[in-house]
Parts: structure tokens; sequence; C-alpha cells
């Protein structure tokens, strides 16, 4: 399967039902009053953790996701059904963006983690719920709200235990297949592996996942190379174990390439470098000269990092590593996860500055029509279904309560006037907003 970790997909969440216009009509009831009921709830949309995927391939070909809408209310008092939820199931360790602002919606680390990205359009209000001492006959309901609809962007960040870093052919997907019961693709040229890999290494009572990031080059974190692209998948690992191949060149170039990587690390993430990590000095078999280990050896000890050495191909060194890893990782648990929400602050939606909002009158450039502006107000025109007998009445009752028609004669607005709210578009007729 085709490894994918950065995907731009939009979610709708369904629309809400509309309220139903109806009267009781039974034999022997000759005055039945209202019986429209309400419409159901548009379906939210929630996107969830889920172990069983490893990767965002999915989401290649399939990027919009709708949510299905509420039911319509009937006559007799019958609500419309709330639209079913959907649940888009991605990888854990899966970071949500919106894909406009860039802002981060939620990080889902463990399995189950979820998080609503798009909620359901509330239902309308049938006339049942208008009638009252004083209305004992209204004639109109509500529309349905749409639903919310978005993009967004998900990155995966692998979540593994321990992290195979170093520069490309040092043999690393070598020693996951060897530590692992993964079969990576494995040819003796830089760049083979071109998706992280992952096994999992099984010991007594310890599933631990191995993670095999592609190989670093000098400017990764400048997106050279495979760059950033991959630098990622190292961010949530526990132990980092920094392969070297023995056979790169004198005891110079294997040391600089070590070093080099530790410098991307810092560029990138400066926390990487507080990672607790292991050296392995890998390709033993086909060494000719020890002097190269010794030196390896020599310098690793003075600065008292653990180094070990293998041979993926023929096994040595590979029991005792193993038991190394399993041993680094007891001692580095990882915390318990939980789904962390960043909070993204809108003042304009907050129902303190909602109450103080103050309906605002924009002239259109082409000085034939106006633009009225206030959320509340923009909300309550979009309910209005102007199919019914009473909804003209109740759209002017609207307007007064919010003095629009002094607000647009303060601006100039003469009779025949476009007056624009929302998506809804009237003709500026002041006398008989007036009745």
């Amino acid at each position: 399967m085709k490894f994918t970790d950065l995907v731009r997909i939009r979610v709708k969440a369904g629309k809400g039902g509309n309220g139903c216009l109806s009267f009781r009509r039974e034999k022997f009831v000759p005055r039945g009053g209202p019986d429209g009921a309400d419409g159901g709830n548009g379906g939210d949309i929630f996107i969830e953790a889920s172990p069983g995927i490893h990767t965002l391939a999915d989401f290649e070909y399939n990027k919009q996701f709708k949510s299905e809408n509420g039911e319509h209310g009937r006559g007799k008092n019958q609500i419309g059904s709330k639209g079913e939820e959907m649940v888009i199931h991605v990888p854990c360790g899966t970071i949500i963006y919106d894909a406009q602002t860039n802002e981060p919606i939620a990080d889902l680390v463990e399995p189950s983690d979820r998080v609503v990205v798009a909620k359901g359009g509330k239902s309308g209000r049938g006339n049942a719920y208008f009638a009252n001492s004083v209305r004992r006959a209204p004639r109109f309901a509500e529309k349905g709200e749409d639903g919310e609809e978005r993009e967004l962007i998900l990155e995966l960040k692998l979540i593994a235990d321990v992290g195979l870093v170093g520069y490309p052919n040092a043999g690393k997907s070598s020693l996951l297949s060897a530590i692992s019961n993964a079969h990576p693709k494995i040819a003796g040229y830089p760049f083979t592996t071109l998706s992280p890999n992952l096994g999992i290494l099984a010991v007594d009572d310890q599933r631990i996942v191995v993670a095999d990031v592609p190989g670093l080059i000098e400017g990764a974190s400048d997106n050279k190379g495979l760059g950033i692209y991959f630098l990622r998948h190292i961010e949530r690992t526990r132990v980092l174990l920094h392969v070297l191949d023995l056979t790169a060149g004198p005891f110079e170039t294997v040391k600089d390439r070590w070093e080099l990587i530790r410098k991307e690390f810092e560029n990138y993430n400066k926390d990487f470098l507080e990672k607790p990590y292991i050296v392995v000095g890998n390709k033993t078999d086909l060494i000719y000269n020890n002097q190269i280990l010794e030196q390896i050896r020599s310098f690793m000890n003075e600065r008292k990092i653990p180094f070990f050495t293998t041979s993926a191909v023929n096994g040595d060194g590979i029991n005792e590593l193993i038991r190394v890893i399993v041993d680094t990782v007891r001692l580095n648990p990882r915390p318990k996860g939980k789904t962390r929400l960043y909070s993204i602050k809108d003042e304009s939606l907050s129902p303190s500055s909602r109450s103080l909002e103050k309906v605002k009158i924009i002239r259109l450039g082409d000085s034939t029509g106006f633009r009225v502006i206030h959320s509340n107000l923009e909300k309550a025109v979009r309910k209005i279904d102007f199919n019914h007998d009473d909804a003209l009445p109740r759209f002017s009752r609207l307007l007064k309560r919010f003095k629009v028609e002094e607000l647009l004669e303060e601006k100039g607005a003469v009779a025949g006037d476009n007056i624009y709210i929302g998506e809804t578009v009237f003709e500026y007729m002041p006398e008989e907003a007036s009745r």
C-alpha cells in the first residue's frame, strides 16, 4: 500500500430538516390547531483515530465527505429524525488542520480519540412551536440551517517506539528486517526507502513498534533530499537508533555523517537531541580494516554513548541489540496520550460579542444596493421560508426589531434599492416595511 502522510479533504455536515407548516385536520375537530413539528438536526462529522490504519493513502482517492441531512418535520407533531453522523477513521498520530487558516484543530494520538470537525445544521421549528395565547394559528415555519463545510489538512506523524535514522544506504531497512517481523524492500543504492517502514519487535509481553525513517542528508531540515517530509516521523519516537555505515569511508567520513544528522535534528527540533539514543555500526561483515571500527568505538566510548556493532546480513550482534532496545524502551515509557484539542478563539462568534454587535450597512460599489451585516440577523433571515403566508410580516417585524429601515435611510437608501442580508435579496420599499 502506498504510504501517504499529508492529504487535503473537504467535509460537509448534514443540513437541518425544515420545520413543518401544518394544522390538525380530523373529523369532528372543526378548529384543529397547528401541529407542524420541528425537523431533525443534520448529522455531525467526526474524525477518529483507529489502530488498524497506518497511512492516509485512502484519502488520495476519496476527498469529499458528507453526512446525512436531518429529516423534515411532519404534521401530527411528528418530529423529523436526526441525520446520521459520519465517522472518518485515520491512523493514530494524525494532526488535523484548518486548510484556510493552517490553525491546528486536534492531535489524535490514542485509539478511539475523536473530534467533531463539522457540526450538523440546526433544525427548523414547525408552526406548532410558535403557537401561543395571542398567536393561535401561526402560518409559518422555519427552514433548517446548513451544516458546516470546511477544508481540512490531515498530517500523519507516526507513533513508533524506536526510530531508525541514518544516511541513505546505511542498512536501516536490512536492520529493521533482522530485528522485527518487517519485510521491507531492500536494494544496494541510496534512497531505496522512499517511505517509512514499520516493524514489530515482540519480546515477552512487549510489542515495540520500530520505524525505519528514510535516509537523511545534510540540509534535510531545509527540505533538501527527502527532507522535512520524513523528519516529522521522528517527533513521537521514544528512542532513536542511529545506524552508521561502517563501509562508507575512513573514520572521519563515518563520524561526520553521524554529526551531520545530529546537526539536522538540532536545526529542525532541538528536542530531538534530548531523546535517548543508541548508535549502531552496521555492515561488520564487509569490513576489511578493523581500525575504522576501533576508532568509532573509541570515539563513542569517550562520550559515553551506547555503541553496538551488527551485521544485518549474517545476524552478528542482532540478539544483543534487541536486548538493549527492549531495556531502553522499558526505561523510557511513552506517556499515556490523550486527544489534544487546540482552542481557536474567534471573538466574532462569542456570545458576548454577538450581543454587543451593531448592525452595519455597507453601500455596494455599483451604488444600487446595500448590504446589511449582523450575524444574528443573517442567521434569522436564513431560516425564514418566504413561501409561507406569514413569512413577509415576520420578516418585516425582524427588520423593525433591528432598526434596519432607519439605518438604511441614514445611509441614503431609496425605494427600489436592492438590500442584501446574507443570501437574501429584497427590494427596499419603506412604506410597505412600516405596515
